[in-house]
Formats: structure tokens, sequence, C-alpha cells
């Protein structure tokens, strides 16, 4: 599709305006380009990462998605594979890899960027000694951004190993004795599961786990929940908010099975530390040689220049990914419409949606 680009001359200097330009070139910025790659609008992708899934394949060894290749793939390209089994997070960082090549998408990598302003109804992005310029800005950074440790976490020995789930890889970065997984999500569970084998292991969380098996009869859990509308379930739908309120469950029994063994021991939530000693919320305190704390993500918007884009709790204020900053817009946020909106089977839809409101802009 031909694109069209504005430009102008600044000090003897052509300067491009793009249409669009992306930030971020993971499953949200490949989606999006996807649907930008439609139409005649100039658009730029950039992500700070050398190669295309890098966050995929940088995750721990043992990860494999609880959904089905079937549910996980991007609008346009079917992820190849038995559609019933589940894909590594290697497969998938391959297949994002793929998906950015097979439809020719303009990424720029090795692009961080360090804040972006708005002038005159032009965005200027600022990146390494450069900047760009542009009409319309999507913010699809994803919400794995700076993880969410413990404050009194530096409360600890240093002689106890510490890893944040994203730095974790694989047991061999642990020293012998017992480890301690803070966090009961789907990821913490999965790194319990793996330690089990080598280490004598805890995991702490901070309500009782629900399970969920991975299928049901000759069919995958997902396609259960797709049949009973739940993954098109609302954010702002009455069981859109009640499935917000109770958490994700963990899918897949293989925990249940080392709880059951003897191989993982359940505490409560962890609430304080103090050398080598953690105390929990029941009361009791457990004295551990490493720890993994798979206590999730916080974002950080702190390059966007933008006064009260951000609610207290610092959430995002959007409307299905539409700010009040007019031109700037999010994607791949969590429940940013929808249960899947931030997964791989659910973001093309709000990639496409973004990309309608794009095109009925009267300035495009």
């Amino acid at each position: 599709m031909y694109m069209s680009i504005c430009s102008y001359t600044l000090y003897g200097v052509i300067r491009v305006i793009f249409d669009v330009i992306v930030i971020g070139a993971g499953q949200a910025g490949l989606s999006m380009g996807y649907y930008l790659q439609k139409s005649s609008l100039s658009f730029l992708i950039l992500d700070k990462n050398e190669r295309i899934g890098e966050v995929w394949r940088n995750r721990y060894d043992s990860l494999v998605l609880f959904t089905p290749r079937s549910y996980s793939s991007l609008h346009g390209l079917p992820l190849e594979g038995d559609l019933n089994g589940f894909p590594t997070k290697n497969e998938i960082g391959d297949y994002l890899e793929r998906y950015a090549n097979a439809f020719d998408l303009p990424i720029q990598n090795n692009t961080e960027v360090q804040q972006i302003t708005k002038l005159d109804g032009i965005f200027h992005i600022t990146i390494q000694n450069s900047s760009l310029q542009c009409k319309n800005v999507i913010i699809a950074s994803g919400p794995f951004q700076h993880p969410n440790i413990p404050s009194f976490s530096r409360e600890l020995s240093k002689e106890i190993v510490q890893l944040h789930s994203s730095q974790f890889k694989n047991p061999s970065q642990l020293q012998k004795g017992t480890a301690l997984v803070v966090g009961g999500g789907n990821s913490g569970a999965q790194i319990a599961v793996a330690l089990s084998e080598s280490h004598y292991t805890y995991l702490s969380v901070g309500k009782k786990i629900r399970f969920l098996p991975l299928s049901f009869g000759k069919k995958s859990t997902f396609e259960w929940l797709d049949k009973l509308g739940i993954l098109k379930s609302r954010n702002t739908s009455l069981i859109g908010k009640r499935i917000q309120n109770m958490g994700d469950p963990v899918f897949g029994y293989e925990l249940l099975d080392k709880i059951k063994d003897g191989k993982v021991n359940i505490k409560s939530r962890t609430v304080s530390v103090k050398k080598d000693s953690i105390t929990f919320n029941d009361g009791t305190s457990l004295h551990v040689d490493n720890i993994i704390w798979a206590t999730g993500f916080i974002p950080d918007y702190s390059w966007l220049d933008f006064p009260n884009i951000l609610s207290p709790n610092g959430s995002v204020k959007h409307n299905r990914g539409i700010t009040e900053v007019e031109g700037l817009f999010f994607l791949g946020l969590p429940w940013q419409h929808r249960r899947g909106s931030a997964a791989l089977f659910g973001v093309g839809d709000d990639a496409q949606y973004l990309f309608q409101v794009l095109n009925e802009r009267k300035d495009l």
C-alpha cells in the first residue's frame, strides 16, 4: 500500500511527519501495524529491543502458554503446529518475528523512547540523539515494564539470592537450599513447579488458588470460555467486573499435583522480612536461601509529558484506548476493552478498532 508522507525543511534538513508512530513491537504493536499496512497512512513502529520477540525469548525456560495454539495467534497469520497443543515461549517469539516479516512492517529496533511531547498539534518523540514527529502516537509498549518488588526486600540478607520472575531463567541460577516463590499467578505457579525438581520449594500466595483444567472433554478450556462468551466479556459488564475482581485462575494441575506430593508447600501472603527470615500473614515465619518475586510489574509512563493522563492508582485514563489527548492512544492494556485485550487472541480486535478511529479522524 502506498504511504503518503508529509515533510518539511528545518535548517536545511528535511524532516518527516508520520501519520502514526507506534511505540513497541510486541504483539500489540505488530497487531496495529497489520491494520495500518492496509491503509495509505504513513507509520513507523519503534522498539527498544534488538530483535522482534526478544521479550518472550528472555522469559523463564519452562514457560509454556496456557492458551492453545488456536488461541495464541494474531489477526492474519495462524500459529503453526497442533492447534490443540500449547506453545512454548520461544515458539511465540519466533512467531512474532515471522509475523513482522510476513507483512513487511516498518520497524526500527534498538530505539528507546525517552520523551513524548506535543506542540502545535504535532507529537515530538525524543529518541537517542534524535527526534521524530507524527500526528498520532499509539503506545503499545505492553503491561510488563518494571518489576514490582516489595520495598521490604531490601531488608533481606545479601546471602539470599533474590530474583524477579523476569530475571529467572532456570533453577541453576539459585544456590542450594530452600526456595520461596512469592506470587500465586500462572508465572509463580510454573516457576514453583520448575524449582520443585531441585529445591525444597514454598509458594506464598495472597488468597486461595483457583485451578482450572487446560482442557475439558476434547476441547480446551479456552474454547469453552469462548463459547460461553467469557473471553469477549467487556470491562464494564457485570461479568467482566466480577472476573477482574476474582483475578486469573491457575491453568492446569501441575502445581496441584506438586502440592499433593509435598514438593511445593503453600504459605500465606508475605508481609515482612528480616535478614533470612520471611514472615507470613498467618504469623508463621520461614528461613530461606532463595526468593523469586513473581509479583508482577508496574507501568512507567514518566516519559509521556502529558499531565493528568494517569489515574491516582497509576493506571491510564482512556476509553477503549482513546485518551483525552487528541491523537494519543494506548493498545494492549489489560482489560482495555475485553478479557483478551492484552492477550495474543484478543489484542487484534482492539487494534482494528483504533485503526477505524484513526481513519475517521478528519485531519488524516
